[in-house]
């Protein structure tokens, strides 16, 4: 059984422990080779083992052996990768040998690029989304209903109590309510960034913050965050009694959480025709079973997420996880693989556009894409089996920014182009060349960085477009990493998936309100109310947004601000009742304490679910509908 650490008050944090960042390297246990190049972004079943002579000598000189791979920009994507000593493990597939080829220069013609028939299995956007679907709560509970978080806080209390003494003295029952309020917490600390997790319970008189305090104890929110738990403690034991065999599942403790979020993102939207896939660095200081840290590496490690998402909306579709070290089985690499995990046809349909970065391009993956009807664009790695290397009217290394070459291979299109390196490209769906410039500085005869226009392929100008925008579901939970690393690997994925459901929450919420012509929550306004909702500080009602049809309103500032104002104790502007109801039939049973005043009543708003007094000497029905707008 793993052990959790107890409450503890030594949570502070300096500033070098912000700098911690999920993008760094994705596990340090390398016991061979393979392994080191997966850890570079590479894959030894394409890449070629050696730089041959064809390469850049410029990329030869920016390539380090010691580097930590990260997704640079696009302008420098043609630094050749280490090859390791490693033999060529691809023997079997075959790939396109354009060898012989010669490069062609941007003057000569290209074939007219392929025009992709789309042709989806359903209707791109939201899906299955009431219109009783208002409120930033209920689109949260689409990704995160209610029966899936007791049932965390069920798998969290039986935990607990088997760890108790490792815990802390005595496990105390959380309940659905403290759940809520500790997820709630997690997003105001995005909201609102502290340099330590102590400082948002801190007592000073000057620099304390009301709100934790108010929602959740600091020694409370600690037990919390160290001890919850995704999964069965019973199918654990019985899980780890297979270690070793083929029925061992690595990814028991997350299956529960895992499978119930990716089929919630596939059930509520469909993807427009761009899609990309990315990946995602899911860190840990835990030492998980199938990991081993060598004392000559770094101490962070990691595991692999694979994202496939639009890149009209940023909506999650769908995810992929690999426990950071490539397996036997992958006769294809995890590449390829990865991609074929995600990109289905049959849930998808024909004539998507699929954009991927280098670590995923290779001209056998793009060929397979297009047998399943799937067009692809991405930069490549120049070693990357079945890229050309012949050197026949290649880019010199002095070419003048905005030069380009190209080679074709049937649907197969090679670009190489000179920003302030070479850029190499590969895709299925563009013609080489393009009408369009984008600016750079270069430096002229005076010595002088002017400002000047080059030309840029349409591949290129398409990818980054495409792939530009930063990944905002990674950015909801992250500060509160930084101040709280946790020590469970399933737990950080926990923060992951929660990362996923917040912003896909956020997205049908655009989406939903513009589809019903009315005016949408910015991002910072919506997380601010689901923090408020989660909680249920304030009235817990959430009025529907006023139709973008009707005069503007003022910007909000506040939850309370955007609600509207009553007409009658009724009924408000937007037509939504507001009637108060006897909890029983007798009035001196199951009375309760009112909202406003704390005095028993029998009187309940039905629309609220608030207990509130309504007597002609103590309107407290009106009275604290009326406070919830000011």
């Amino acid at each position: 059984m793993d052990s959790e650490n107890g409450v503890k008050e030594t949570t502070d944090r300096t500033d070098e422990d912000l700098e911690f960042c999920d993008e760094e390297s994705v596990v340090s246990s390398v016991d061979s080779s393979t392994e080191e190049m997966f850890l570079d972004g590479l894959d030894p079943f394409l890449d070629r083992p050696h730089i041959t002579e064809t390469d850049s000598p410029e990329n030869s000189q920016n390539s380090e052996s010691g580097e930590q791979r990260k997704r640079p920009r696009l302008s420098t994507t043609s630094t050749s990768p280490k090859g390791g000593n490693i033999k060529n493990m691809r023997t079997s597939q075959s790939v396109p040998d354009v060898s012989t080829e010669t490069w062609h220069s941007a003057n000569e013609p290209d074939m007219e690029a392929p025009s992709p028939v789309f042709t989806p299995v359903q209707t791109p956007g939201p899906k299955f989304v009431l219109d009783s679907c208002i409120t930033p709560l209920q689109f949260f509970k689409l990704f995160f209903a209610n029966s899936l978080m007791q049932t965390i806080v069920g798998h969290t209390n039986v935990y607990g109590t088997k760890c108790e003494d490792k815990i802390c003295k005595r496990w105390l029952y959380i309940s659905l309510k403290d759940f809520k309020s500790f997820i709630a917490l997690i997003i105001y600390m995005g909201l609102f960034k502290c340099s330590s997790l102590k400082d948002y319970w801190s007592e000073s008189q000057y620099f304390s913050m009301a709100f934790p305090k108010k929602v959740m104890s600091y020694r409370n929110f600690l037990r919390v965050s160290n001890a919850f738990h995704l999964s069965n403690t019973s199918e654990d034991e019985k899980n780890e009694m297979k270690k070793g065999t083929s029925g061992y599942d690595k990814l028991d403790k997350i299956q529960l959480l895992y499978q119930y979020i990716r089929e919630a993102c596939r059930k509520y939207f469909h993807p427009f025709q761009n899609i990309k896939i990315d990946e995602r660095v899911v860190t840990s200081q835990d030492r998980a079973e199938f990991k081993e840290c060598l004392k000559s590496k770094s101490a962070s490690r990691g595991y692999k997420l694979f994202a496939l998402s639009d890149c009209t909306t940023g909506y999650t579709w769908d995810c992929f996880i690999h426990d950071g070290k490539p397996s036997a089985s992958q006769s294809e690499g995890l590449s390829y693989d990865s991609v074929m995990a995600l990109v289905d046809e049959n849930f998808l349909g024909d004539g998507y556009k699929l954009f991927v970065d280098k670590f995923y391009t290779s001209p056998v993956l793009f060929g397979d894409l297009l047998h399943k009807n799937i067009w692809a664009c991405g930069p490549v790695w120049a070693n990357r089996t079945g890229f050309p290397q012949t050197s026949v009217n290649k880019l010199s290394r002095n070419a003048p920014r905005g030069s380009m070459r190209w080679i074709r291979d049937n649907e197969l299109l090679f670009v190489e182009w000179k920003d302030a390196r070479e850029v190499q490209m590969c895709s299925t769906f563009h013609k080489a060349g393009g009408e369009d410039t984008v600016q750079r500085k270069v430096k002229g005869k005076d010595g002088k960085r002017n400002p000047v226009d080059i030309p840029i392929p349409d591949a290129v100008l398409d990818y980054e477009r495409t792939m530009g925008a930063a990944d905002s579901s990674s950015r909801i939970s992250a500060h509160y990493r930084m101040l709280h690393k946790p020590k469970k690997w399933y737990q950080c994925f926990f923060y992951h998936f929660l990362d996923i459901a917040v912003e896909n929450a956020f997205i049908l919420h655009q989406l939903m309100t513009k589809e019903r012509n009315q005016n949408d929550l910015t991002r910072k306004a919506f997380l601010e109310t689901l923090v408020e909702e989660l909680t249920e500080i304030g009235s817990g009602t959430y009025f529907a947004p006023v139709s973008s049809s009707s005069s503007p309103a003022p910007a909000p500032s506040s939850f309370a601000s955007r609600l509207t104002h009553f007409s009658s104790p009724y009924s408000d502007t937007t037509g939504v009742l507001h009637r108060p109801k006897h909890i029983s039939e007798d009035r001196t049973i199951g009375r309760r304490r009112c909202k406003h005043c704390h005095l028993k009543t029998p009187i309940v708003c039905v629309t609220c679910n608030v207990s509130l007094c309504f007597q002609p000497k103590r309107d407290c029905f009106n009275e604290w509908h009326d406070l919830q707008i000011i």
